[in-house]
This record gives C-alpha cells, sequence and structure tokens, in this order.
C-alpha cells in the first residue's frame, strides 16, 4: 500500500497560479500510475489529470487542458500539479491517487491509494 499528503492548496485570485504536490511513501513509487482528482462541494469527484509510471505520458481532462500540469519526479517520491490561469470553477478539494498499474487511467476505479485532499479556492 502507499501513503499520499497533498500539499499547497489555498485561496487565490482567479486567473492566479497554485502548484499542487503529492509525497508518496510505501510500496515502490515508480512502478505505477498517478492521477488528480477534485470535488466541489455538492458535486461527484472528477477527473483532472493523470500521468503514467515514467512521466512520459500525460492526459488531462478537457476542462484544465492546457491550464494545468501534471509531473512526476521518481527520485523523490513526489507529483506535482501546476494549475495555471485559475478560474472560480476550479474550487474544489483536490487529492492525489496511485494507480494499481503503470499505465495512465482516467478511470477512478483503477486508483487503489487515495491522499486526504487539500483545498484550492479560486475568488472571482
Amino acid at each position: 500500500q502507499v501513503q499520499l499528503v497533498e500539499s499547497g492548496g489555498g485561496l487565490v485570485q482567479a486567473g492566479g497560479s497554485l502548484r499542487l504536490s503529492c509525497a508518496a511513501s510505501g510500496r515502490t513509487f515508480s512502478s505505477y500510475a498517478m492521477g488528480w482528482f477534485r470535488q466541489a462541494p455538492g458535486q461527484d469527484r472528477e477527473f483532472v489529470a493523470t500521468i503514467n509510471w515514467s512521466g512520459t505520458s500525460t492526459y488531462y481532462a478537457s476542462s484544465v487542458k492546457g491550464r494545468f500540469t501534471i509531473s512526476r519526479d521518481n527520485a523523490k517520491n513526489m507529483v506535482y500539479l501546476q494549475m495555471n490561469r485559475l478560474k472560480p470553477e476550479d474550487t474544489a478539494v483536490y487529492s492525489c491517487a496511485a494507480s494499481s498499474q503503470s499505465g495512465y487511467t482516467v478511470q477512478a476505479g483503477a486508483y487503489i491509494s487515495w491522499g486526504q485532499g487539500t483545498q484550492v479556492t479560486v475568488s472571482s
């Protein structure tokens, strides 16, 4: 099992940027894909971005493509989400997750470990 801890959330004005970090410990970090999901109040959890085990392949939700960038540093057991040009509709709790497979996936059911989440609030 892997343990995940997110950080970097906060309050930012529309148009601003934030960088979320996710620290992993436990099973071999470099063996599996990672993802970021978000959940706004009263809404279902939503896929944001995913990256494969090596960091060579990524995939984004259409709502964030071109504004967000997912990356990972396997030497440091870290995954990041750089969020630029933030919008009020990006407000949510953002969680990182570790997949059971090496290739990236958008399916929440493929992720077997989840962090506790970090709040991102974008003011208009």
